[in-house]
């Protein structure tokens, strides 16, 4: 972990409002009302859960947006940046169990920091302080220098590394618990993930590009439903 919480998440938040801003120039971003608060909806349930896994994430500066792109993705940045792409629920047909299987995914590998860990290991492949100091100093002016530098350095150190197995197998695991909690059937893992799989033809879906996804992770995902269907049941009867 060369990089620090407040690094990471001050990197990320510069990345992530410049995607917004790169999407709202370009008019797609929540171009659907609808769609923005079925997104939100299933969202804000699974990060009500998330202080079962650690405290700190009940103040995290979450934040849910929808961007109008064909590619069948999702993303959650370090400290809670979420970002749904139009293509996963459009080319998927998504259920909300599915859509909450994909999000719980995405903001576990939030909740265990693997953004963190590989943007670590990106900047120490990249140069560090050599690579920052030369994008900011390439700017003329300073202020937006740094602005433009950090979003440069959330963006590239974010995207430059897949997550590895080992992430990918926690973030299943825990992702499927906090779906479950959250009310949603552990079940619409096994169908979105095979979903996921189908959508790319011969080639996988963007999502799946880094991603394990094979027949032994949907087994070790079946596996797994049997224990956290108490908590769906017990998230339903609460309802």
């Amino acid at each position: 972990m060369m990089l620090s919480s407040k690094q990471v998440e001050s990197m990320s938040l510069a990345s992530y409002s410049q995607t917004l801003k790169t999407a709202n120039d370009k008019k797609t971003l929540n171009t659907d009302p609808v769609v923005l608060a079925r997104v939100r909806a299933i969202s804000d349930r699974l990060i009500k859960q998330t202080p079962v896994y650690r405290a700190d994430a009940a103040n995290w500066k979450w934040e849910v947006n929808v961007e109008k792109n064909d590619q069948v993705n999702a993303y959650c940045m370090p400290g809670g940046k979420i970002m749904v792409f139009t293509g996963l629920i459009d080319k998927l047909k998504a259920t909300d169990d599915e859509l909450a299987a994909v999000i719980g995914h995405e903001i576990a590998h939030a909740l265990r920091e693997h953004g963190r860990e590989r943007m670590s290991l990106a900047y120490a492949q990249q140069g560090g302080l050599a690579l920052l100091a030369a994008v900011i100093g390439s700017k003329k002016n300073a202020a937006t220098g740094l602005a433009l530098g950090g979003a440069a350095m959330g963006t590239q150190l974010f995207f430059a590394l897949p997550n590895s197995r080992t992430q990918e197998t926690e973030a299943d695991r825990m992702g499927l618990e906090l779906a479950a909690r959250a009310g949603y059937n552990p079940n619409a893992a096994i169908s979105l993930w095979t979903k996921m799989a189908q959508s790319g033809g011969k080639k996988p879906a963007e999502f799946l590009s880094d991603h394990p996804s094979d027949k032994t992770r949907i087994d070790d995902l079946s596996k797994l439903i049997p224990t956290v269907m108490p908590l769906y049941e017990q998230a339903k009867m609460s309802k």
